[in-house]
């Protein structure tokens, strides 16, 4: 049996899941606040049940208060608890977090930690207006990437260590566990020129053969422009892989055939991007299910496009390792204003994550409305196919 779900009453107590009025058959919750700015939420089941959230929250994004929170969903609770911070360095901007469950017990954290402008955002568009300063104010071509571990379930922490020290080097996604054993961290590498996707970003995944002792990187080819990468393996060493795409096209599609050595040029999926963040993962059914913004704002793959528009939140299922896309459901439609005057004023709900628990739920959380705060969806995958008459004897 599953937690008793508070009604519409308590919504507005921060963490509380409840029913939305028009929908019994999901539980949402907004998890607890713990800085202006809440973004990048990342989402793990532990072995005990526990759901754990980690996302980086702070003033605003490149800001040397950026830092990493943690909340934690207590198998079989109906709140989430008030987060607390991983990370503590009060000189780089700690960013997209991630968490991994290793086999041997220990829970990972690994996390992003880029320099600043020494200033707040509005101070730097000052200075650059005056002429004084120049370039964009978030600073991930300095990023490396860190590592903690834990022993108790995120409880508490070990020290801060470095993972990558290569400069630019970012991560969205968690390891994978392959079939044969090897670990697998999706990881890209942001560089300072951003004129054209083919000359910016672009991904590599690193492997480890001894459970994270060492590791060996492997790139995508032509790859530029696609990034965080989410990889699922569909069967014995044969891996897809889903990118965001810079060009704000489509999410883009790769396929590995050797447990991740070697990679096929990503490709153009049927389904939208709006250079922002996905998350795909392969369901208890043998369905995959990628979570992201049904939104598009660009068409030639060659060129950064910076869409406004991150809204809907959807989940969609792939029953043939996505290739199509049948069944398809929106999480959250935003704000709805609509018409072009007032496309301006819809906030932005992006950076679905995305896993499903040993209980079979799926659970998504995402920035909500203007990053003020992670939300929290549950639903099982009747839900997205509107299969649900079973509930009610049909």
């Amino acid at each position: 049996m599953h937690e008793s779900i508070l009604n519409l009453s308590d919504m507005l107590e921060a963490g509380v899941l409840f029913h939305p009025p028009d929908d019994g058959l999901r539980a949402d919750a907004f998890i607890p606040t713990i800085g202006r700015q809440s973004h990048a939420a990342n989402l793990v089941e532990l072995p005990n049940g526990d759901l754990l959230c980690a996302w980086f929250a702070g003033s605003r994004e490149g800001t040397s208060d950026i830092n990493i929170a943690l909340s934690r969903l207590p198998h079989g609770a109906a709140r989430w608890t008030e987060p607390v911070w991983v990370s503590e360095d009060a000189t780089r901007s700690e960013q997209n977090p991630v968490l991994f469950p290793a086999p041997d017990g220990t829970l990972w954290l690994l996390y992003t930690a880029q320099e600043t402008r020494g200033c707040a955002w509005a101070e730097w568009q000052r200075r650059v207006a005056d002429g004084e300063a120049e370039g964009p104010f978030t600073m991930q071509w300095t990023a490396i990437i860190r590592r903690r571990l834990s022993t108790d379930g995120g409880h508490t922490w070990g020290p801060v260590k470095t993972f990558m020290d290569e400069p630019g080097s970012f991560c969205r996604h968690p390891i994978v566990v392959l079939s044969n054993g090897d670990w697998l961290f999706p990881t890209y590498y942001s560089v300072e020129d951003r004129t054209a996707a083919d000359t910016g970003d672009y991904s590599t995944v690193q492997i480890s053969e001894d459970a994270g002792r060492t590791w060996t990187e492997f790139p995508v080819p032509n790859s530029g422009g696609r990034i965080q990468a989410s990889v699922l393996e569909l069967d014995l060493g044969r891996l897809i892989a889903f990118f965001r795409s810079r060009a704000a096209d489509n999410i883009y599609v790769s396929h590995s055939a050797d447990y991740g050595r070697t990679w096929a040029q990503p490709e153009r999926t049927v389904l939208p991007n709006n250079n922002s963040s996905v998350q795909a993962v392969k369901l208890a059914s043998g369905c995959i299910a990628i979570a992201f913004n049904h939104a598009g704002g660009g068409d030639d793959p060659d060129q950064v496009v910076w869409p406004r528009e991150r809204y809907p939140v959807t989940v969609a299922l792939s029953e043939d390792g996505g290739q199509t896309w049948p069944h398809m459901r929106h999480i959250d439609t935003g704000d709805n204003f609509a018409g072009a005057q007032n496309r301006s004023l819809n906030r932005r709900c992006s950076y679905p994550s995305i896993v499903q628990t040993r209980d079979g739920f799926i659970h998504v959380a995402y920035s909500y409305r203007g990053r003020q705060c992670i939300k929290y969806v549950r639903f099982t995958e009747d839900w997205v196919r509107d299969q649900v008459d079973w509930l009610y004897g049909g």
